[in-house]
């Protein structure tokens, strides 16, 4: 544990941001770095507690409750606490192959699940690892590892996501030559060009994890989409093994009158081209200057496009959420350890609130038809309230008469979610998909119908949080290097 009685001596606190109005100007990482002793003392929170749900990692209700990846917290909360930060590390990197990509962009379920947190603010558990790991990076510690054996096998992950990645990097370590294919020019999947600069720096962070991945003899394939630029039946040729991670990548649509129209986006395709104009420097495909600006979903995505907007340099931005304001505190259906469903305002709105005065949601909203005034661009969107109705067992949204409104738009983008991975080589490799169109793997093998082509992360458990798609990807690997040589020691 940490300290005795630290949680009663100690509050939680978390490392300062920068101002929103000055992070705007720009698309470095906004959180700032927090004292080394001011760490310590977060770590002494940490309570020793009988059982600690941080570290579970299981549905409850449909939501993750702890960590997915099994992290060892209390003992690296531990660790940090009393200055031995080396061991930290090490009892770190035994559970997370990328705890620089969780520490960022991870929401936390195993703060959501933190025993301490029944009665008080929890652990800043996600903190304290981004630290550990920046720490071992700034003092060397982390370095590519001479991979003593080879086996002779030769493996494909398809997607360089996090799942793939993480797959790559345990094969890797298991002795088996990787190749890496990636159809996006840049290596990363959705930690490169899904998730802003702003929130998880592509150079510093993503960049740097590949290259150490690079040095210990895995090789990855950037601007090669297996299926088109690779044909998919030499893949059977070449490998003795194939790990689809291709993700869920085919977006929500929203088909109401106007979808068509000039200035409606998928929210993806639109960080994608904010995010690849800023390694370029160049200008984005999709630009949201001097436009209003109107985000549909209330997601992270979501909130991504609201940061973006602003930073590109957008006239007004609105996010709409179809879902009621979650309430400030748990509900008696929503006890702990379920992941908490209470109101937060995220980095996005902050940064919006700071900018137009208020919080730019609106809940309860439906979107009813784009309007262009006939000129074939979008020029508003026509929405209204919604009231939720029990229909047939179940609550579904019924518009509210006498509450539509025009708001004004040149820019819409869509961040309503992602209905499961694209097909096409799929088809080609003859998958089987499930009646939700993701990919059937067996949940505990990770085998699909065809034998030696395993499946993980949100291609196999459709759109997941990044630490879902890191545990897929361990387990991939590790029932992989299993078929490949009868036994395996991969964790």
């Amino acid at each position: 544990m940490g300290k005795v009685k630290g949680f009663m001596e100690f509050q939680r606190a978390l490392p300062p941001d920068r101002e929103p109005l000055e992070r705007i100007k720009d698309w470095n990482e906004f959180h700032e770095e927090m004292a080394a002793s001011d760490l310590q003392k977060q770590g002494a929170r940490c309570m020793d507690c009988g059982t600690p749900y941080c570290h579970t990692g299981f549905l409850l209700s449909g939501m993750a409750s702890g960590c997915p990846i099994h992290n060892l917290i209390p003992e690296w909360n531990d660790y940090v606490y009393n200055g031995f930060w080396r061991e930290a590390y090490d009892r770190l990197m035994k559970t997370n192959n990328f705890p620089e990509f969780t520490g960022r962009v991870c929401p936390a379920p195993c703060e959501g699940s933190c025993v301490l947190g029944i009665v008080e603010p929890p652990v800043s558990i996600k903190n304290i690892e981004c630290s550990i790991i920046e720490h071992a990076f700034a003092e060397g510690w982390v370095e590519p590892k001479t991979i003593a054996h080879r086996t002779g096998k030769r493996v494909a992950v398809i997607g360089s996501g996090p799942a793939g990645l993480a797959c790559a990097d345990q094969l890797n370590k298991a002795g088996h030559s990787v190749t890496v294919f990636e159809r996006d020019d840049r290596i990363g999947g959705l930690m490169m060009y899904g998730i802003p600069n702003m929130k998880l720096d592509k150079t510093l962070v993503v960049e740097r994890r590949v290259n150490i991945m690079k040095a210990e003899g895995i090789t990855f394939m950037p601007s090669t989409e297996v299926g088109v630029d690779y044909p998919a039946d030499k893949l059977f040729e070449e490998f003795d093994a194939v790990v689809l991670c291709t993700g869920a990548t085919k977006p929500r649509d929203l088909t109401v009158e106007g979808r068509a129209f000039t200035g409606v986006h998928f929210a993806m395709d639109f960080l994608r081209s904010s995010t690849r104009a800023l390694l370029d420097a160049t200008e984005p495909e999709i630009s949201a200057e001097g436009k209003d600006v109107i985000v549909i979903g209330g997601g992270d995505t979501g909130t991504d496009c609201v940061a973006t907007s602003l930073r590109q340099g957008c006239r007004s931005v609105v996010q709409l959420e179809i879902m009621p304001k979650p309430a400030l505190e748990r509900q008696p259906d929503n006890p702990w350890p379920e992941w908490p469903k209470v109101f937060k305002v995220d980095y996005g709105q902050e940064e919006a609130a700071a900018l137009q005065g208020e919080d730019p949601r609106r809940y309860c909203m439906m979107t009813k038809k784009f309007l262009d005034h006939a000129t074939g661009e979008l020029q508003a969107v026509e929405v209204s309230k919604v009231e939720w109705v029990m229909d047939e067992g179940r609550y579904v949204p019924r518009p509210v008469s006498g509450t539509e409104e025009i708001l004004p738009s040149q820019l819409v983008l869509l961040a309503m979610g992602f209905i499961g991975p694209e097909e096409n080589l799929l088809q080609q490799l003859q998958i089987t998909q499930d009646g939700r169109g993701n990919i059937r793997a067996d949940e505990t093998n990770c085998r699909t119908n065809k034998p030696g082509i395993f499946a993980a992360g949100d291609a196999r458990r459709g759109q997941s949080l990044v630490v879902w798609a890191i545990n897929e990807g361990r387990a991939a690997a590790r029932e992989c290097d299993r078929y490949l040589m009868g036994t395996t020691c991969l964790p």
